[in-house]
């Protein structure tokens, strides 16, 4: 079968672009059902897909046992306890305050990245994801007022802060399988299918049950979370992350927010303010700064 090598520039707006739509798709997904319920399909069904594309592939689902308590970790890490945390965080905070903790994965990133893969984490990149970060903050500044009001703000940024931890090393636990000569798509298919088969266990333990939503939207934004913003985004993302580096695939999460707005306008009358333009500006001189090339003359010898 004839391979299609992506480039960085793809790998890296793929992701963007899709997660960006996915936090409006994600309503329909709730206006229905708990949380918990929709991410499980969610990803039940990602792995599934990421299954058959294994297949058409040519490529064997079968891991040696040996590595399944590693892809259990991951997926309970990466799509278990991470997405119920942000969906408990945001019981408690702003979305858009969990949108500014997100942006904070740039410098966990940075950090697994140079701890356990060797990548330099340089002046110019710490100070471009600060940028990035401040104008994040910026755009979400109202909301991030707003959190010290609620009663269980600081619940809520616990909450928001694991799962960033937890979404940190779960990228690390599957780039390092990645290194050991595991296949991407078999192993993104197996850790999902652990994460979601976590969360169906954790809704039954929690009396929720298993709910499916009954509206076409509900199922077609199940379909489109689960092929485009899990299987698509997550195979560009670590892709990107294995080129490189898990730093630089992080800053997704520093423009992801600020294209959210952009459909959030359209869609949801969102209009923004001055405070919010300055820092979309931040966002993307920032993203612009960290990934230009450095020019030869600049490069140590």
């Amino acid at each position: 079968m004839p391979t299609f090598t992506p480039s960085p520039r793809l790998l890296f707006w793929g992701p963007t672009l899709i997660w960006a739509s996915t936090w409006h798709v994600i309503l329909y997904q709730l206006a229905e059902v708990p949380a918990m319920n929709a991410v499980a399909w969610r990803f039940l069904l990602a792995s599934g897909l990421l299954f058959a594309l294994a297949a058409w592939r040519g490529e064997a689902s079968r891991i040696a046992p040996r590595w399944h308590p590693w892809l259990a970790l991951t997926g309970a890490v990466q799509y278990g306890v991470n997405y119920w945390c942000v969906y408990e965080a945001e019981h408690h905070i702003p979305s858009g305050l969990v949108a500014v903790l997100f942006a904070l994965m740039v410098f966990g990133n940075a950090l697994t990245g140079a701890w356990f893969f060797g990548k330099p984490i340089t002046r110019r990149f710490v100070a471009s994801a600060a940028v990035g970060v401040s104008g994040v903050a910026l755009i979400f500044w109202p909301e991030v007022l707003a959190a010290g009001g609620k009663p269980g703000a600081a619940l809520g940024l616990g909450f928001g802060l694991l799962a960033v931890a937890c979404a940190c090393t779960g990228n690390a636990l599957t780039l390092k399988l990645g290194e050991r000569g595991l296949a991407l798509v078999p192993t993104l298919a197996w850790c999902m299918g652990y994460g979601a088969v976590g969360l169906v266990l954790a809704s039954g333990l929690q009396g929720l049950g298993w709910q499916v939503g009954h509206s076409a939207a509900w199922w077609v934004s199940l379909l489109y979370l689960a092929a485009f913003g899990s299987v698509a985004a997550f195979l560009m993302y670590f892709k990107l992350a294995q080129r490189e580096g898990p730093g630089k695939a992080a800053l997704t999460g520093v423009l992801t927010p600020v294209l959210a707005l952009a459909v959030s306008a359209a869609l949801e009358g969102w209009r923004p303010t001055l405070l919010s333009i300055v820092g979309v500006v931040l966002c993307l001189g920032s993203v612009y700064a960290a990934t230009r090339p450095v020019p030869e003359a600049a490069v140590p010898r």
